[in-house]
């Protein structure tokens, strides 16, 4: 079965133009069929601070009310995406900028209160059409996706981007042998925050739980782990967590490139 890789970024991948122009270069570099999934907090986060709108968060999630959704749209679908998939052309990658709601690929709905809390137009995931990612594919297109889905009935919603691909990556094992990479700022998995090279390179369900029992994974890296086990176990081959940077040699160095989960 042809392989797949699912690609997201995010961070300070996104927000430095040298960064994203460096992973560009590395990310065309990378052969066979591809998508990528991006998010762009901070720029909605300082894009909402020069409008004088006052930026919500609770446990790292953005409370997104109707004039915050609309800052989400301006930067997510617009100026990243657009920012990415020009870039992509210019090297030669014919990529297609999307949200969710074009060609109807990903369908959600409102997130209802947790414990009183009003999320605002945050969505939860009911539906991605992996057929119509396969068929632009087919195309010889390359899915340049924001984390920004619909409720099918005309309202965007603020969606992770973790999230997004995961699901992405889910939709579509039934087509390709798929690989999910998730890139940011550090190699992979460290076994010490403070040591870079420290990486852990390799981690199955028991090893993590091993893992989180001596404290060695923690906080934000845990739910991360949570769900690209749960990829895994949905069918997804492997997933990658790798620095953005060093995408590139993850077709020539797969050991040695990040943390691999399976």
């Amino acid at each position: 079965m042809e392989v797949l890789r699912v690609f997201k970024i995010g961070g300070s991948v996104i927000e430095k133009v040298e960064n994203l122009s460096l992973f560009l270069d590395k990310f065309e570099k990378v052969p066979g069929k591809k998508i990528l999934v991006h998010g762009g907090g901070k720029s909605v986060s300082q894009m909402s601070e020069r409008v004088g709108l006052p930026v919500k968060m609770v446990d790292g999630r953005r409370i997104t009310d109707a004039d915050t959704l609309e800052v989400v749209k301006m930067m997510l679908a617009g100026v990243i995406n657009k920012n990415i998939v020009s870039g992509l052309q210019a090297r030669k990658a014919n990529a297609i900028g999307m949200t969710g709601a074009d060609a109807n690929v990903i369908l959600a709905h409102k997130r209802p209160k947790v414990k009183g809390l009003d999320y605002g137009f945050v969505g939860d995931i009911d539906q991605v059409f992996g057929g119509t990612l396969r068929s632009l594919i087919d195309l010889g297109l390359l899915p340049v996706l924001a984390a920004m889905t619909h409720d099918g009935k005309g309202q965007m919603l603020n969606t992770n981007a973790d999230t997004v691909a995961s699901a992405v990556a889910v939709a579509l094992v039934n087509y390709y042998k798929v690989e999910l990479v998730y890139c940011f700022e550090l190699d992979g998995v460290l076994k010490e925050i403070t040591d870079p090279t420290s990486i852990i390179y390799e981690i199955d369900k028991t090893l993590f739980e091993g893992y989180k029992s001596s404290g060695v994974i923690h906080k934000g890296m845990i739910p991360k782990i949570d769900n690209a086990l749960l990829a895994v176990q949905k069918g997804v081959a492997s997933v990658r967590i790798c620095n953005a940077l060093k995408v590139d040699r993850i077709s020539h160095q797969p050991y040695t490139t990040g943390t691999l989960i399976h």
